[in-house]
C-alpha cells in the first residue's frame, strides 16, 4: 500500500464522518425527534416550536459541536450520571493517550524509519508505507534507541493518566454512593440456591433461615416467581406506560403538524377511574393462590441496615457452599429477571458451555478475516480471480481495494459480534443487566484481540495461525516479524473504526434504565495495561531481530515497572469497584437514624423489587400532566446542549 492509497481511505472516512455529524444535526433540530434527543429536558421545560418547515432546520450546523467541548463532568453528572461521565473520560484518555503517541512518532520515529536504509527513495506520494515502519531499519542500526524512547514516553505517560484517570473515577464512585439517595439495593441481599423442602414452601424456608440466624438485622424477604402469561402481559404495559408518559410532557393536549404528511396528532389522556380500575383487577395479590407453585429458589433479602446487608452478602452461609448463595442484590431496574428462575446449580455448566460457543464463534470468525487479508494482498487477489485483474489494474480501485475495503468490510463483519456475545453473556446466568452487559464486553475484547489482531497478523492458512504458538519462546519473535508488515492494514483500519464508525454512535440514544457506578472503567483499566505490555513485548522482539541489545535491555525493566504499576493500582483502587467500605455504609446507616428515614426506607424495600407490579400509582396523575401545555418558551432544539441527550451506554 502506497501514500495515495492510505489519504483515500482518510478521505473517504473524513466524508463518512462529516456526513453522519451533519445528519446528526439536522435530525436534532426536527420537532418529532425532540422526544428523542431531549427526553429530560422537555420533561422538565417544554419546548414550544415555531413552523416545523422552516429552512432552517435542513441546514446543518456547528454550533453544538461547541457546547459539547464547553460541557464539563458536573454538567454530564447531572443528566447522565456516573455511567455517563465515566465514558466520556474513556473517550477523551483515548485521544490524549493518541496525540501523545502520533506527536512521538510523526516528529521522532518515523524519520528515523523513512532514512533507516540507504535507498533512492521516491517521491512521497508514490512511497509505499513499508518505509516508514520499523521494518526499514536496517539491523544493528544505532538510531533504535529513539523508538526505545519513544515506548518509554508513550508507556509512562498512558500510565501517569491512568492513576489520575482512576483516582478520578474511584472519588466520583464513592461519592456516589454516599451522595445518591437511600437505594433499596444496599438494604438487600439475593439469596439463590434455597434448599427444596417438602414441608415447607421457599418462603417459608426463607424466613426460617434468616429469622434463626439473622434475628437482630432480618425484615423481610420477596421471593422470585416463575413468570406467566399474564404476568408478561403486565410487564409490557408497564413498559408501554413508561414509554408514553415521557412522551406526554412534550406534546399536552395541543396538537402539532407532521413535517411529512402535515396530519395532525393528538396526546393520550388516562382517567383516573380506568386505572383504578386496571389496578384492582391486575394487582399481584389476586394471585395468591398459586404463589407457591410458581415460586422460585432465589429471593431477595431485606436488612435494616447496609452493612448488615454487606455481612450476610459476603459470608458463606451453609457448609455446601451450593445451598443459599448470597451476594449483594442489584439495582432494581438492574434485575435481570428472566436469569433469576435458573437454578443455580445450572450456572457453572452454563458457564463452561457459553465459554465453548464463544471459542467456536471466534474460531468461525477466522473465515471472514483471512478473506480480508487476501484483499490485501493484490497478487493472490488476482491470481484467485483472474476475472479482477483488468479492474485492479485501474489506479483508482487499487487504491480502493487496498486501502479502505479491506478495514470495511472487517468492521460490517464485526457489527455481528456484540448481539451474540450478549446472547451468549444472557445464557451464563447473569442476575443482573450490569453483569451481563460486563461480561458481553470482555468476551467482546477477547474477540477483537484475537481475531482482529493476531489472526490478522499472523494471516495464513488456520493451522499455521494455531501452530505459531507451539513454543512461548517464539512469540515475541514472531509477532516482531508479522506486525510491521501488517502497519498499513492497522493504520487503515483505526481510521475506519475510529471516525467512521463511532461516527455512527452519535444517532443512537441509549436510555439509561440503571446505573453501575462507574464498573466499567476497571475494563478500560485492564485493557490498556494489557495493550501496552504486549506493545512491550513485541518491540522487545524487534529490538532482538535487528540486533540492537541497548534497546532490548531497557525495554525489560519498562515491561516490570509497567505490571507493577498495574498491581498498584489493583490493589489501590480496585476493591472500591468491587465491594462497598464498611466506614462509608455505617456513616450512611447512622445518618439515617439521625434523619429518621429508616422506616420510610424500610416501607420503599419490597415494593421496589416487586417482579410483578400493578400498573404504576402515578397512573392517577398521568392525565394531569397538561399544566405544561400554557408554559412557553422561546427555545429552539438547536440551543439545548447536547449533554442532555440520554449517551449513556446503559440499555
Amino acid at each position: 500500500m502506497d501514500i495515495t492509497a492510505l489519504l483515500t481511505s482518510a478521505g473517504i472516512n473524513i466524508a463518512i464522518c462529516v456526513v453522519l455529524l451533519s445528519l446528526y444535526s439536522v435530525l436534532r433540530k426536527q420537532p418529532s425527534n425532540g422526544c428523542v434527543y431531549f427526553t429530560q429536558r422537555l420533561v422538565s421545560e417544554p419546548v414550544k416550536y415555531s413552523d416545523p418547515f422552516c429552512l432552517e432546520r435542513l441546514v446543518p450546523s456547528a454550533s453544538w459541536i461547541m457546547r459539547v467541548w464547553q460541557a464539563t463532568d458536573e454538567d454530564i453528572l447531572a443528566v447522565g450520571g456516573v455511567d455517563a461521565v465515566v465514558f466520556m473520560r474513556i473517550v477523551v484518555f483515548s485521544i490524549r493517550v493518541f496525540i501523545i503517541a502520533a506527536m512521538i512518532c510523526i516528529f521522532l520515529v518515523l524519520p528515523v524509519n523513512y532514512y533507516g536504509q540507504d535507498m533512492q527513495h521516491k517521491q512521497i506520494n508514490a512511497e509505499s508505507l513499508e518505509v516508514f515502519t520499523i521494518g526499514n531499519v536496517k539491523e544493528g542500526s544505532k538510531w533504535l534507541w529513539t523508538h526505545c524512547l519513544a515506548l518509554y514516553i508513550i508507556s509512562c505517560s498512558a500510565c501517569v493518566l491512568l492513576y489520575f484517570e482512576y483516582k478520578s473515577i474511584t472519588k466520583m464512585r464513592l461519592a456516589h454512593i454516599t451522595g445518591s439517595p437511600p437505594s433499596p439495593s444496599h438494604f438487600t441481599v439475593l439469596v439463590r440456591g434455597i434448599p427444596w423442602s417438602p414441608d415447607h414452601s421457599y418462603s417459608d424456608s426463607v424466613e426460617k433461615f434468616f429469622s434463626t440466624y439473622y434475628p437482630a438485622s432480618y425484615v423481610s424477604h420477596q421471593m422470585v416467581y416463575q413468570a406467566g402469561t399474564i404476568d408478561k402481559l403486565m410487564k409490557d404495559a408497564e413498559k408501554m406506560y413508561r414509554m408514553l408518559k415521557t412522551i406526554e410532557p412534550q406534546c399536552g393536549k395541543s396538537s402539532m403538524p407532521c413535517c411529512l404528511c402535515g396530519g395532525t396528532t393528538h396526546s393520550f389522556k388516562v382517567l383516573n377511574n380506568e386505572a383504578e380500575s386496571v389496578k384492582s383487577k391486575t394487582s399481584v395479590d389476586g394471585l395468591q393462590p398459586t404463589q407457591r407453585e410458581k415460586e422460585r429458589p432465589a429471593a431477595f433479602v431485606f436488612f435494616r441496615t447496609r452493612y448488615a446487608a454487606v455481612i450476610a452478602a459476603q459470608v458463606l452461609q451453609s457448609s455446601n457452599p451450593m445451598l443459599w448463595v448470597t451476594q449483594l442484590a442489584p439495582e432494581p431496574h438492574d434485575v435481570y429477571w428472566s436469569n433469576l428462575s435458573i437454578p443455580y446449580k445450572q450456572v457453572w455448566l452454563r458457564k463452561i458451555a457459553t465459554l465453548l460457543g464463544a471459542i467456536v464463534f471466534m474460531l468461525v470468525f477466522l473465515v471472514p478475516v483471512t478473506f480480508v487479508q487476501g484483499l490485501t494482498q493484490l497478487d493472490q487477489l488476482s491470481h484467485t480471480f483472474p476475472f479482477l485483474k483488468g479492474i485492479l489494474k485501474q489506479k483508482y480501485m487499487n487504491h480502493l481495494v487496498t486501502g479502505y475495503l479491506p478495514s470495511v468490510i472487517l468492521i460490517l463483519f464485526l457489527y455481528a459480534v456484540p448481539p451474540t456475545m450478549m446472547l451468549f453473556s444472557a445464557m451464563e446466568g447473569n442476575v443482573s443487566r450490569s453483569e451481563r452487559k460486563r461480561s458481553a464486553c470482555i468476551k467482546i475484547l477477547y474477540f477483537t484481540i484475537w481475531n482482529v489482531f493476531f489472526v490478522n497478523v499472523l494471516s495464513g492458512s488456520v493451522i499455521s495461525q494455531l501452530s505459531v504458538f507451539s513454543s512461548v519462546r517464539d512469540i515475541p519473535i514472531q509477532l516482531a516479524k508479522a506486525v510491521p508488515a501488517q502497519a498499513t492494514f492497522f493504520t487503515t483500519y483505526v481510521l475506519s473504526s475510529g471516525w467512521a464508525s463511532l461516527s455512527c454512535e452519535i444517532l443512537h440514544v441509549y436510555v439509561s434504565k440503571y446505573e453501575s457506578g462507574g464498573q466499567f472503567w476497571p475494563i478500560v483499566h485492564n485493557t490498556t495495561i494489557f495493550s501496552l505490555v504486549l506493545t512491550q513485548i513485541i518491540a522487545l522482539g524487534v529490538f532482538g531481530i535487528k540486533r540492537s541489545p541497548i534497546a532490548s535491555g531497557f525495554t525489560i525493566p519498562l515491561i516490570f515497572f509497567t505490571v507493577l504499576f498495574n498491581e498498584y493500582c489493583r490493589q489501590r483502587f480496585s476493591p472500591v469497584f468491587k465491594r462497598s467500605p464498611a466506614q462509608v455504609l455505617i456513616e450512611m446507616d447512622r445518618q439515617d437514624e439521625r434523619w429518621g428515614t429508616i422506616e420510610e426506607i424500610y416501607n420503599q424495600l419490597r415494593s421496589a423489587y416487586c417482579q410483578y407490579p400493578s400498573i404504576s400509582p402515578d397512573l392517577s396523575t398521568a392525565g394531569n400532566t397538561s399544566h405544561h401545555e400554557d408554559k412557553e418558551s422561546s427555545q429552539d432544539p438547536e440551543s439545548l446542549t447536547p449533554g442532555n441527550q440520554l449517551v449513556k451506554l446503559n440499555e
